[in-house]
């Protein structure tokens, strides 16, 4: 994995800094503190101040991902997009439905009145829904109506906040669109079968993730298209499904976005079409 990493040079800006300051107590110069701020963000090899849009703003994942950039110094926007509309201090709110492209295309317009976006984190996502929709064990629980509503959040929706997302991504500098996925849709890591309707839609958004990569380099050469699992994390997606996950790999919400934006914060256009796990380690297709 090909990461490029500014810390050294940020220590050593900071820690002139600290030494002169000892002396003279001159006050912090501008390339100071912009070493500073970003070494206490978790987006700092984003361009600032960054445009952040988090879709799926409601669930447990994308509300712990917005809280956390809220009160990041190099966040100049940051816009929560949900169905609900969630009003969350310090973010802009908007609605989204995923499965209405119309609704895609207005939150999409509406957040590039700001500037070009910076990062887009689509933290949506069904694996069941009540009586309605079940994960299937066994072949014969498929049906096409649990098909078409995994396909629709899991992956057609997603495809649709990429198409009129990623033209609005900033063209000059890093930009990241990431979509949240699951292992379980790797093809090459799937043992025990299972799940087909949640495995084969999550693959789907996969194959999705690494066709547009290839597509946003054209016109985005700086842009890291990606697809992240963010392990097993205690929201209402998971939670009939936690007795058998170990303590120490059930992660809760604030813990998983915080490890999801170091992998982010990480990556560089060298990385994009790939898929990676909340501790930045790849996972194969």
């Amino acid at each position: 994995m090909k990461f490029t990493c500014l810390a050294a040079q940020e220590e050593a800006l900071v820690s002139t800094h600290d030494l002169s300051q000892q002396a003279s107590e001159k006050p912090l110069s501008a390339a100071q503190e912009s070493a500073a701020r970003r070494m206490a963000s978790a987006i700092g090899t984003l361009r600032e101040p960054a445009n952040i849009v988090i879709v799926g703003a409601s669930g447990g994942i994308g509300s712990a991902l917005i809280r956390a950039l809220t009160g990041d110094q190099r966040v100049g926007s940051a816009t929560a997009l949900s169905r609900s509309g969630p009003i969350i201090e310090g973010t802009e709110a908007g609605h989204i439905d995923i499965s209405d492209e119309e609704s895609v295309a207005a939150a999409a317009e509406l957040c590039a009145q700001r500037g070009p976006i910076d990062l887009v984190i689509v933290a949506t996502g069904i694996l069941h829904d009540g009586a309605a929709l079940q994960p299937d064990k066994r072949m014969r629980e498929l049906s096409i109506e649990k098909l078409q509503r995994t396909f629709l959040i899991n992956a057609f929706g997603p495809a649709l906040v990429a198409k009129h997302f990623l033209p609005h991504l900033r063209r000059n500098a890093k930009a990241v669109f990431a979509a949240l996925s699951a292992r379980v849709g790797s093809i090459g890591d799937n043992r025990l079968g299972g799940w087909a309707a949640y495995r084969a839609s999550k693959a789907a958004l996969n194959m999705l993730i690494r066709t547009l990569a290839v597509e946003q380099a054209r016109s985005h050469p700086e842009a890291a298209v990606i697809a992240l699992h963010p392990g097993t994390v205690d929201t209402g997606l998971s939670r009939p499904f936690q007795g058998r996950v170990p303590a120490d790999r059930l992660f809760s919400p604030e813990y998983a976005a915080g490890k999801l934006l170091a992998v982010i914060d990480k990556v560089t256009s060298a990385d994009s079409g790939a898929f990676f796990a909340w501790d930045g380690t790849r996972i194969e297709y």
